[in-house]
């Protein structure tokens, strides 16, 4: 079945992993109704509930900290009987002592969702935690809370990156976290493709995800692992600045050498086109954007037919990591409520991928844009995701070399367009120094649902869909991030540990400029 586990570290990533189940929930279709194009055994289990009947569960496991669940219970509706069983006997026979903190209450979204009643709008002030929008059963063996922090503490905050190793480290001496908790996922899959987890990467979840990456390249050594390392676009004081700076570089450092694909995202990106409502200081409406465009980016490994060919994560990153060490990719997307997005066909009937960009010249960005079939308006709404966006916009962003890319569109395309694969042709184009591109298509629109915040308007109200698109790439803006990234480190990492991360920097932002440039700062080649 080509199952996806997905791991989930810390808040930021539960509120984003919370709206993706969300989504995936609403594609079910029930007897009558068409079949779903999407493969739902991709990211659920089947398995029996405490009363005997079939349930389907997300192939997820939680970790957040003490208090970052909310009203989120261990045990749910589908496994209420077995609350009453008893707890494991652990090695202490004597007297206990039960210390219980004041119950979290639920808000009237999720009061009416248990009832059976059309949930009210949900609005910033009613979502304190990501279980408050929350819509999916998950197994008890999903939920992994992590008692030894607590949410937002001011004395013992959960910031640092070796807080996270070290909290690691010792929870797996104690338990073997992959024994206990994912390898029961794991034994349960018939041909698992690949897992995705999406972590921190500027806090302390950062060094969790670290060395939680190591176990799994020990026990999943081909298996494809996809990273989605999430930082926090908002401004801090100087010196909080600092450290999440820091986090973010060892976690790259750390961290993409060890996944097949690493995907850094800003949460919220600095720039968002006028017809995206957004209101930055919630959790609940920048997760729900960087939500749409990771579920999208991945869609195609769980499609169930894109013109007769059926995607898996590998495949897609042998078209991005194109050149096979180039595993950060950058993250873009695009979206209107419109009927679709505005698309400039290429000429002649030619494909996508016929279309050859300049090896040794800069383009432009709406050059870039038109290389890969995308209209220059739809290119300047664009929303980047990726932190070296960011970090070049001061000094105005240069053009970047593409290597390799698939884009996904939904909305108002026939999935035929989808390009059946030419295995020749991005040979030939791989030993041309030219990018190596891949189209998919599918007429599933993005559904606009009322657990998510409206982040789309338009003439009568809200759309209940939207057209997305969005082109996930590997390009040689990653050499300039990784290089300005390097300088910072410099004065920022401490001393026993500034050689090595500054040298293993520049060894990964290497592989961003073989071949395309000689690595100085200067346009010229």
């Amino acid at each position: 079945m080509h199952e996806i586990i997905t791991v989930q570290l810390g808040q930021r990533s539960n509120y984003i992993a919370t709206h993706f189940w969300n989504t995936q929930e609403s594609y079910f279709t029930y007897p009558g109704e068409p079949e779903s194009p999407v493969d739902h055994d991709v990211h659920f289990r089947p398995g029996i509930g405490a009363d005997g009947s079939e349930t389907f569960t997300p192939r997820t496991l939680i970790y957040d900290l003490k208090g970052g669940f909310g009203t989120l219970k261990q045990i749910n509706a589908l496994y209420d009987l077995q609350e009453g069983q008893a707890m494991p006997q652990g090695l202490w026979d004597g007297p206990t002592t039960i210390q219980s903190q004041p119950s979290i209450e639920l808000n009237s979204y999720q009061r009416s969702l248990e009832d059976g009643l059309t949930p009210p709008a949900l609005s910033p002030e009613t979502v304190k935690y990501w279980s408050d929008f929350n819509r999916i059963y998950y197994h008890p063996r999903s939920i992994v809370q992590l008692n030894e922090y607590e949410l937002n503490s001011s004395l013992m905050p959960f910031e640092k990156w070796d807080a996270g190793d070290e909290l690691f480290a010792s929870l797996d001496r104690e338990h073997d976290l992959l024994d206990r908790d994912l390898r029961p996922f794991a034994e349960e899959c018939d041909q698992m493709q690949g897992l995705q987890l999406i972590t921190g990467a500027d806090d302390a979840w950062g060094g969790f995800s670290a060395r939680y990456m190591d176990r799994l390249r020990d026990e999943f050594g081909k298996t494809s692992i996809w990273v989605f390392g999430i930082e926090d676009g908002k401004q801090e004081r100087r010196e909080k600045q600092n450290v999440k700076a820091l986090n973010a570089a060892k976690t790259t450092y750390e961290v993409s050498p060890l996944a097949s694909m690493y995907i850094p995202m800003v949460a919220p990106p600095p720039r968002i086109p006028s017809h995206v409502s957004m209101i930055r200081e919630s959790e609940w409406y920048t997760s729900a954007l960087l939500a749409i465009a990771l579920e999208t980016a991945t869609m195609p490994s769980r499609l169930r037919g894109l013109n007769g060919m059926r995607e898996r994560l590998g495949g897609m990153e042998a078209i991005i990591n194109t050149n096979g060490n180039q595993n950060i990719a950058n993250l873009a997307l695009s979206v209107t409520g419109s009927d679709s997005l505005d698309e400039e066909q290429p000429r002649n009937g030619s494909k996508v991928k016929d279309q050859r960009l300049p090896r040794r010249r800069s383009t432009n960005h709406n050059d870039l844009a038109g290389s890969l079939g995308v209209s220059s308006q739809t290119a300047d709404d664009e929303i980047h995701f990726s932190p070296e966006q960011v970090v070049t916009r001061k000094q105005g962003l240069k053009a970047a070399h593409v290597f390799g890319a698939t884009i996904m569109t939904r909305g108002g395309i026939d999935p035929s367009e989808t390009e059946v694969r030419d295995g020749k042709e991005q040979k030939r184009n791989r030993a041309a120094g030219l990018p190596v591109i891949q189209r998919y298509c599918t007429t599933l629109r993005y559904p606009q649902l009322d657990s998510a915040p409206h982040l789309l308007s338009e003439a009568g109200g809200h759309p209940t869909s939207a057209a997305v698109r969005t082109l996930l790439s590997t390009t040689s803006s990653v050499a300039e991030h990784l290089r300005a990234t390097s300088r910072l480190m410099q004065r920022l990492a401490p001393l026993d540990e500034r050689e090595a991360l500054i040298n293993g920097l520049g060894e990964i932002r290497e592989a961003y400029e073989e071949g395309w440039n000689s690595g100085s700062d200067s346009d010229d080649d």
